[in-house]
């Protein structure tokens, strides 16, 4: 089933008839990008632009332990992404590749992950360096990432 929006060399397939599990989003990332376009391929926690991480109120208690100069891995959903790519051929490479061996943001459940650098805590939720995500994007959950350093640094 192609579609005049898919490259050369895509592929499409069925988008799934049911849902397994139910995923609430627990608040909304403020990013400076508007468009797909504008995103980075992937976010610098070190040099990327300071975003908001709002988290919804009820949620908020739950920012409790986090501080400035933390590594965190926030999953989102990015709303916005095609369900239905298969076959996908990336801008950069012009060979096809199938979805699962790419971070492109189309696949069957658009999750996505960013390490980010927590920068400050709010009493509405975080500021962070390292999302590439678009303006508003739904939040999934926040994770401490003890692999790159999830304990506060003095580097803050």
């Amino acid at each position: 089933m192609d579609t005049p929006d898919i490259r050369p060399g895509e592929v499409t397939g069925p988008t799934p008839d049911r849902a397994d599990a139910a995923i609430t989003f627990i608040g909304r990332l403020r990013t400076p990008f508007a468009r797909r376009e504008d995103c980075p391929r992937r976010g610098d926690a070190e040099t990327g632009p300071v975003c908001t991480v709002e988290v919804d109120p009820p949620l908020r208690p739950a920012l409790q332990g986090l501080a400035p100069g933390m590594r965190l891995e926030l999953l989102y959903w990015m709303h916005h992404a095609r369900r239905d790519l298969l076959v996908q051929v990336p801008r950069r490479d012009p060979e096809p590749r199938g979805t699962f061996a790419l971070r492109a943001p189309n696949r069957p459940n658009p999750i996505a992950t960013s390490i980010v650098m927590v920068t400050a805590v709010t009493a509405e939720g975080l500021l962070v360096r390292g999302l590439d995500c678009l303006d508003g994007t739904p939040l999934v959950d926040i994770k401490p990432d003890f692999r790159r350093g999830g304990e506060p640094t003095s580097a803050a």
